[in-house]
């Protein structure tokens, strides 16, 4: 077992960061998505639907989220590495803490200030009002960046376990839930911690609320999943039975999706309608998640050139997309059209904007990637990039 979670570490895992990279393009379109359902959001289209957007959405945020915090948990392995715990925070405190608070007085005010644009004569008016209460009555607010907020409490929260996770004891559990994962479906008694987190907090915190300080069964919730993909992820026998089973966990999915949308509708009682709805949704997103890891490790474990261009941008793109989609949507919803041109315009635009201030305000420069969560560049890289206008200077005089 020793020499397999060696070997883990430095072996990457082709499919965990394309599963990153689809999951950040699904939240992308689903804000887009924001502006045209009956929820309340940001900037709201003139005309909205229910229906079947509103269920596709509410099956999406059912497993989305916490399947970006499962991969979470298994990027937190391969982080780790060699690194101490303070190593560890360190790390976390620049590609999470720094994004979050600079994002917090830059990305965030322009959304709270498109919302709330006929309180204020302009952005900068709004700046001086943005420690008003917090939002949604006030002006304080992180946002989308909850989840980065979140993957840094995390963080916090799990550091204790690091030094247990190098151990002895440790490994020989990893061995036992190896023998447990090639049983059909065993992978499920995770499900367990699930459902006893939410029954011992949904009580007192029963919305989620992405507030962090009143939304304590949700951070729960994303602590345990959190775990099991730092668990099972990072074992090679793991993902082998997940691979293998990706049919049953699907059908498991189908299953358990069919019952949330229709199981709790069938009862009279409104809190007993609730509460089926909170149980089925934790079998959604655990079997859905387990589902999406079985055909990423099957389809999807190999390198392409690609790859390791869009896993460096993934994460400033997450930063920059919510407010981009929020400017253009607020220009784009007041024009004259059907609501499909509106959804195509909104979505082509803000990706373009966003794919463009990443390319050429963050990529180039060490201190907007810095900002941005980013590693800096290379100083051999930089230096290579500015040779290039010189050298194109040299063979344009040189051809004269």
């Amino acid at each position: 077992m020793m020499e397999t979670t060696a070997a883990n570490h430095k072996e990457r895992q082709y499919y965990i960061d394309w599963l990153r990279i689809l999951l950040i393009l699904s939240v992308f379109l689903f804000h887009v998505g924001m502006v045209f359902n009956t929820w309340d959001w940001h900037v709201k289209n003139d005309v909205t639907y229910g229906g079947a957007l509103k269920y596709f959405m509410s099956f999406l945020h059912t497993w989305r989220m916490p399947l970006l915090f499962l991969i979470s948990g298994a990027g937190t392995f391969y982080a780790m590495g060699k690194r101490s715990v303070g190593q560890y925070l360190g790390e976390r405190f620049k590609r999470l803490f720094i994004p979050l608070l600079i994002g917090v007085f830059t990305l965030v005010p322009v959304q709270v200030y498109i919302e709330k644009s006929s309180q204020f004569n302009s952005l900068m008016d709004f700046y001086p009002h943005m420690f008003e209460g917090i939002y949604p009555s006030g002006n304080f607010s992180w946002h989308h960046l909850w989840f980065i907020a979140y993957l840094f409490v995390i963080a916090l929260i799990i550091s204790p376990l690091l030094v247990f996770f190098k151990s002895r004891a440790y490994r020989s559990f990893i061995g036992l839930l190896e023998k447990w994962a090639s049983k059909p479906l065993a992978l499920n008694i995770f499900i367990i911690p699930l459902v006893l987190s939410q029954a011992l907090l949904r009580p007192y915190f029963p919305q989620e609320t992405h507030g962090l300080v009143d939304d304590w069964a949700y951070v729960a919730f994303s602590v345990i999943f959190f775990l099991a993909g730092y668990m099972m992820l990072s074992s090679r026998s793991i993902t082998e039975s997940i691979r293998k089973q990706r049919r049953w966990f699907l059908i498991e999915s189908a299953v358990f999706t069919a019952l949330l949308f229709t199981l709790p509708y069938q009862v009279e009682s409104e809190a007993l309608a609730n509460n089926l709805w909170d149980l089925l949704s934790i079998f959604v997103a655990w079997s859905c998640g387990l589902a999406a890891i079985g055909y990423a490790r099957q389809f999807l474990n190999r390198d392409h050139p690609l790859r390791k261009l869009l896993n460096e941008a993934i994460y400033p793109f997450y930063l920059l997309h919510q407010p981009v989609i929020v400017v253009v949507a607020f220009m784009i919803t007041k024009w004259d059209m059907s609501a499909g041109w509106k959804f195509l315009l909104i979505t082509m635009i803000s990706f373009a904007i966003a794919v463009i201030l990443y390319r050429l305000l963050i990529y180039p420069y060490n201190v907007m990637r810095i900002a941005f969560g980013m590693k800096p560049r290379p100083a051999e890289e930089r230096k290579e990039i500015r040779l290039i206008p010189a050298l194109v200077k040299i063979k344009t005089q040189s051809a004269k």
